[in-house]
Parts: C-alpha cells; structure tokens; sequence
C-alpha cells in the first residue's frame, strides 16, 4: 500500500527514441572496453541518478550489437566485457547525424545545475515528507491545518519563484 516513493516526481519526456540506445552503448565503448553494469552506472551518472537504463534494456542491445559484429566480447573477472570493434566505429561515424541529435536530446534532458543545491533541496523534501508521515496518527485537526497552511505557503513561494 505504501511501497510507492513519497514524491513521484513527474517523469521527463521519453530521453532515447527506440534504438538509441545502442549508439549511446558505442558512444561508451568507444572511450573504453566496459561490461553491461558498467554502462547502466555511466549512464546513470551521466544523469546525476534521474535516468537509469534497465538492465533489460542494455544486455539484450549489448548482444544485438555483438551479433551486428559492432562490439566484441570477453570473459574478465568473471565477467563479460564488451569492446567496440572497428565496424562498430565506422558505424558511429556513419551515424553521425543521430549521434548528433542523440546527444541534442540529452542536454535538453538534463542541463547544467548546481546539482549538490538539488540534491539536497530534494533529500530535504523527502525528509519533510517522512516525518508527516511517521506523525500522520498522532496529529489533531489543528496541527493539520497548520502543516497544510504551511505547506500551501511554501508551494506558493515556489511557484512565484518558478514563473520569474
């Protein structure tokens, strides 16, 4: 019942049209051999933690550009690292114009933010929404009303700061 995250923060538009992922793959094995967590975690760092890709979607287009012969694999450590091959390369160059508008979409995406102001700007909102939370049972109507009047000024402030 409340499994979901206190704030659900409204979702961006779709970041990667289907099949871009795998030029955004290339793109990262062209800087480095790297294995399939590997890549989900430079991705999500990438994005500063707001877009993850599943690993649902990176194996299986790991093995797609393997059997494309884009990408070569090999066992390191237990694990299969992946390495760009030269077909891969002159792939990415042939694509140029996608990488492009890939990489056009990702900026729009995410843009330069302080992004330590909002990370803790967001930890403190989900601190504030945990202590409600955990009170919810021992607050009377008119402590209610003055957390809501509270919050209804905050929200209001914000907004006001928002459209300047």
């Amino acid at each position: 019942m409340f499994h979901r995250p206190f704030f659900p923060f409204e979702r961006h538009p779709r970041l990667f049209e289907k099949g871009d992922l795998k030029y955004v793959i290339l793109n990262l094995l062209k800087e480095k051999p790297s294995h399939g967590y590997e890549i989900i975690r430079a991705l999500e760092d990438h994005f500063h933690g707001f877009y993850t890709p599943s690993a649902g979607s990176v194996y299986p287009t790991l093995q797609m550009l393997n059997d494309m012969g884009y990408v070569s694999s090999s066992e390191q450590d237990g694990k299969k690292t992946y390495t760009i091959t030269k077909e891969g390369k002159k792939f990415l160059e042939e694509q140029q114009d996608v990488i492009d508008k890939i990489e056009g979409q990702m900026k729009e995406w995410w843009g330069p933010r302080d992004i330590d102001d909002f990370h803790d700007t967001i930890h403190d909102l989900k601190k504030l929404g945990r202590m409600i939370t955990q009170q919810t049972r021992h607050l009377g109507t008119e402590n209610w009303a003055k957390i809501k009047e509270i919050v209804s000024h905050a929200c209001s402030d914000i907004e006001d700061i928002l459209e300047k």
